[in-house]
Order: structure tokens, then C-alpha cells, then sequence
């Protein structure tokens, strides 16, 4: 198997702003699938609607003597919720790297054409990384480094600030903010770009609950404006409101492919039903 590059759906560009420091089967209609890998239902895999923007075929990735993923098949197409779920260790945030194309792995992994280019994408993560500069300057280094002419950055950035609610912050030093104050601004810096895709590590986990729903809102909004979301979850509410498709990895395995409504009342194979459930798979 041959191994692949990152890619990534832009190219850095423009000048510098001045002043800057620094094997399945297809499940039958509720039926069981009691085996590893058997539960990818192939109409999920491939909805109807939307062109294929990733596609993977028997990827996998290692670390060292360490499998991390297996044989991984798998497309995403524009205008998936695709929600991750499984146990810790399980492979989920291996497979948004495989996807992003952050990490080098085996198998086949091509990036597709979205609007006559390759599908740009960004990647939110669980703390993000803020450089020590104003709100506004995190935006605007970042649309420099993706690319965007200087004539369209100051718009970007309004934009981006009123749609995430930091208008009044925009001066403030990014890394004095609230951590939901800082994933909002990590979510405006990666809307910015005007991603394909959008991929988020358990964009919710350290945020009490108020900024979990500001958080969860906003990725729903991108959503319903038409950007293809793949996230991972231990939040299975949070599945369930914002995922249209619910993968289950399991020992670094795709064992679960199916539409969220269907996930959600299935029978599953039992690795699957237990983590519903909130069961230890070794108990």
C-alpha cells in the first residue's frame, strides 16, 4: 500500500500584513449487524445528494508497532453531519487527522473537487491554539496564511466576528478571552477561510454548558448554510441534534455507518449497543 502526503485545499499566498509578531455488507432495513465491520450501510456511505469531497479505501494508519486505524472505506459528500462516537482510544481523532490530511497514513486517500477546485478545509480542536494578538489579528494572520486578498481580509473579518458574536472582543487579546469566547473565535477563524469542510475534535468538551450550546449553535449554523461538518463526540445528545450520519469506531476499526435517526434505534452490534447505553465493552 502506498503511503500519501497531506494535502490541504489551499495554497498560502499574498502578502504579509504588515506589522505582524511573531469488508461490509449493507445493513438490511432493521436488521442486525453482530459482527466487526458489518454494520456500514453503503446507502449512508453514499447519500444521494451532495459530490463526493473525500473519499478513503482501505486506509489506515500507524504508529509505530501500534495499529491506530484499519482498513478504513469511506466518502464524504457535501452536506454531511458526520458525528464520530466510540469509546477513548477508539480512533476517532486518527481518522479527522487521516481525513485533514494532517498525518501520513496507508492506503488510498484523494481529495476531491469542490467548485473547481480541491475541497478546502479547517480544523477546529478541543483547545485551540491562539497566537498572543488581538481577536482581530488571530482572523487576519489566518487569511493570509489561507490565501484570501488583502481586499477581501477586513470584510472577512466583520463577517466572521458578527456572525460568532465577538464584535465588541475584536481588540481584546485573544488568549484573555473565556475558553467559549476563544472555540467562538476559533470557529470565526476557520469560517473565515470558507472551508468545504469543517472538522471539529470535541469542539464542546471543556465548555460548561452555556458555551457548549453558544458553541453547538454556531455549528449548526454553519451546517444549515451548506458547510460539510465531520466531529467528534462522547456527547451522544449532541449526536443526535446535530449529526444526519453517525460513524462508530471501535479498536480503530469503522464498525458503524449508518443515518443518525436509524444509529439511534438500530440494533447494533455489541460494542456499539453497550457505548449506547454507557456500558464498558470489557465489563
Amino acid at each position: 500500500m502506498r503511503s500519501f502526503p497531506a494535502e490541504s485545499g489551499w495554497e498560502p499566498g499574498g502578502e504579509p500584513p504588515g506589522g505582524v509578531e511573531a469488508s461490509a455488507d449493507r445493513v438490511a432495513d432493521g436488521g442486525a449487524c453482530p459482527w466487526i465491520g458489518a454494520c456500514v450501510d453503503r446507502a449512508a456511505a453514499t447519500p444521494p445528494r451532495g459530490e463526493v469531497l473525500i473519499s478513503l479505501a482501505g486506509a489506515g494508519v500507524s504508529y509505530g508497532a501500534v495499529q491506530a486505524l484499519h482498513g478504513v472505506d469511506l466518502q464524504l459528500r457535501r452536506g454531511d453531519r458526520v458525528v464520530l462516537v466510540g469509546a477513548n482510544g477508539s480512533g476517532k481523532t486518527t481518522l479527522l487527522r487521516l481525513l485533514h490530511g494532517l498525518i501520513d497514513g496507508h492506503g488510498h486517500r484523494e481529495v476531491h473537487l469542490a467548485d473547481g477546485r480541491p475541497a478546502v478545509m479547517a480544523m477546529l480542536f478541543q483547545r485551540p491554539f491562539l497566537l498572543h494578538l488581538s481577536v482581530r489579528w488571530n482572523l487576519l494572520l489566518s487569511l493570509w496564511l489561507a490565501g484570501v486578498s488583502a481586499s477581501q481580509r477586513a470584510a472577512r473579518i466583520d463577517e466572521a466576528l458578527h456572525r460568532t458574536g465577538l464584535d465588541a472582543l475584536a481588540q481584546r487579546p485573544a488568549r484573555a478571552l473565556s475558553g467559549g469566547q476563544q472555540q467562538r473565535l476559533a470557529l470565526a477563524r476557520a469560517w473565515a477561510v470558507r472551508p468545504h469542510i469543517l472538522f471539529l475534535d470535541e469542539p464542546t468538551a471543556s465548555l460548561d454548558p452555556s458555551a457548549k450550546r453558544e458553541v453547538e449553535t454556531l455549528i449548526d449554523d454553519f451546517a444549515r448554510a451548506g458547510m460539510t461538518l465531520v466531529m467528534s463526540t462522547h456527547n451522544l445528545g449532541q449526536a443526535k441534534r446535530l449529526a444526519n450520519r453517525v460513524l462508530y469506531l471501535e479498536a480503530g476499526r469503522l464498525v458503524v455507518d449508518l443515518p443518525a435517526d436509524r444509529f439511534f434505534s438500530a440494533e447494533l452490534p455489541r460494542g456499539a449497543a453497550q457505548f449506547l447505553k454507557g456500558e464498558l465493552p470489557w465489563t
